[in-house]
């Protein structure tokens, strides 16, 4: 598995006993169905995440797919796929999708979430465990993305 943190300047005992350690936490966290690498930071969208995300586009060609993980805690804002929709495929960890209105739904791999378009939700990770999905973009005319408001603190530390 990639590592993103892995980069020369880090050589010191302690810190690769530090990194070893996240490594290990994620690895225990993600189980063995995170079986595609995790990216790079996802600092493109960064902005409309709560906490640290990863991303890796495993192809951008007919269906868009990517690879999505979480830290733990981490999690997008609410946001509408219009026209085409999403598929979640939870790859790893433990982690949430809600739909506007609706209770938080727990995820975990092998969960599938079929994201109708103009619902309006978010998913990301539990608080305690990585979390990754393949997040499929469903083909569709004037398909875009709208992202919205991040999800309140408070309601996020209610989830178990």
């Amino acid at each position: 598995m990639k590592n993103p943190i892995d980069k020369p300047a880090f050589h010191s005992a302690g810190i690769q006993l530090a990194i070893g350690g996240i490594n290990m936490e994620m690895e225990k966290s993600l189980g063995p169905g995170a079986v595609f690498p995790m990216g790079e930071k996802n600092e493109a969208f960064a902005r409309y995440f709560t906490g640290q995300s990863y991303l890796n586009m495993l192809t951008a060609e007919g269906v868009a797919i990517g690879n999505v993980t979480f830290d733990p805690g981490c999690r997008n804002s609410w946001h509408i796929h219009h026209s085409g929709g999403q598929i979640l495929l939870v790859t790893g960890g433990r982690g949430y999708y809600q739909a506007w209105g609706e209770e938080a739904k727990e995820l975990h791999p092998g969960d599938v979430v079929n994201i109708p378009p103009e619902v309006k939700h978010w998913h990301g990770a539990a608080k305690d465990s990585w979390f990754s999905h393949l997040a499929v973009e469903v083909p569709a005319q004037g398909a875009k993305n709208e992202w919205l408001e991040p999800v309140p603190d408070e309601a996020y530390r209610k989830l178990k």
